[in-house]
């Protein structure tokens, strides 16, 4: 399979802290990769210098045969990236629905124009999107919550939307920043069979996770990072046995 993201020996320093040593990542389309590490390994600097929210030093990152080195971050969602965080960065006042709607992308009644020369066709739109923002949350199980405010949510109930944001902008390749960290068991198992579903969608995944077994349950791949460095990659059998993984994160 051809490679839908290439990270081509990329490096980022903050206040002389190595965060990303010459890292460099494939990702071949319609795939699922984990990424584990300690803390302060680099993997959400990472993240950050894929989507654009950090500008790498050296480097180079392809998407397809997009170059996205030094692009911003709001044309780099634009190619078909999309991304969830640790914070989650959900809006709290706002409903369930509300939040789904909002990631969407290309919103007519986004544009001036089709507001005021074209209210019929953004009234349709408006609609079509309220069906879709629906159906993503049957999908993730939250159809129950759609009209409440996102800070009802438990934790884990936040972590099931902020994955149907992330789904409702469309994007081909997903990053997922610790998607089942801090939740409760019977969550974990539904966002890891959403994700491993995921790769039938035709969508590729990388994940970072400091939960191995949550890793290895979905991920073709696994890569660890220490210290900005990939230290070793391959599958969870091989990672488990290797002396680096180990020493940087096992032990």
């Amino acid at each position: 399979m051809a490679d839908i993201l290439s990270i081509m020996n990329l490096s980022k320093h903050f206040d002389g802290v190595v965060a990303l040593d010459n890292f460099s990542l494939s990702l071949e389309h319609r795939s699922i990769v984990g990424i584990i590490g300690p803390n302060g390994a680099g993997k959400t600097t990472m993240f950050n210098v894929v989507s654009g929210f950090l500008s790498p030093e050296n480097g180079e990152i392809r998407y397809k045969d997009i170059n996205l080195s030094g692009m911003a971050k709001h044309r780099i969602a634009g190619t078909g990236i999309s991304r969830t965080f640790q914070d989650l960065r959900l809006i709290m006042k706002l409903t369930v629905l509300e939040n789904v709607m909002l990631a969407m992308k290309d919103q007519k009644g986004e544009n001036i124009f089709h507001v005021l020369f074209n209210p019929g066709g953004v009234k349709k739109a408006e609609a079509e999107n309220r069906d879709k923002a629906v159906s993503l949350l049957e999908y993730v199980a939250l159809q129950e919550k759609i009209n409440d405010p996102a800070e009802n949510l438990s934790y884990g109930q936040q972590k099931l939307l902020s994955l149907a944001c992330c789904l409702a902008t469309d994007a081909e390749l997903l990053l997922l920043d610790e998607p089942v960290a801090g939740i409760h068991p019977e969550i974990i198992d539904k966002i890891l069979n959403i994700i491993k579903e995921l790769k039938e969608k035709g969508k590729t995944v990388v994940m970072i996770e400091h939960n191995l077994d949550a890793v290895a349950r979905v991920s073709d791949r696994i890569v660890v990072m220490d210290e900005g460095r990939k230290v070793a990659e391959g599958k969870h059998d091989v990672i488990i046995n290797d002396p680096r993984v180990l020493e940087a994160y096992l032990e």
